[in-house]
């Protein structure tokens, strides 16, 4: 996974009209890399990969068996969704 790769990821979540139908598009035009709706609040003190106007994609890593989250793209399995909120 490269920059321009989220850029692209995050443009077609921020075109969705929910963060359900995001991960939808994420899912089909991705596929097979997982993609996880969170809640924002959940994630409120975690680094987003990219933050759009209407939603906040983060990177996840998978040592195949266990989730954490990620800053570096090239150790991205998947991304996580969610709404963005006003701050």
């Amino acid at each position: 996974m490269d920059a321009a790769l989220i850029q692209e990821a995050l443009g077609v979540a921020d075109a969705a009209d929910t963060a359900r139908q995001a991960a939808a598009a994420l899912r089909e035009r991705f596929a097979p890399m997982r993609v996880i709706v969170v809640d924002a609040m959940d994630m409120r003190h975690e680094t987003p990969a990219a933050a759009g106007a209407r939603r906040v994609l983060y990177l996840g890593a998978s040592d195949g068996h266990c989730w954490s989250l990620t800053t570096d793209p090239a150790q991205a399995a998947g991304f996580l969704v969610a709404d963005r909120v006003a701050a």
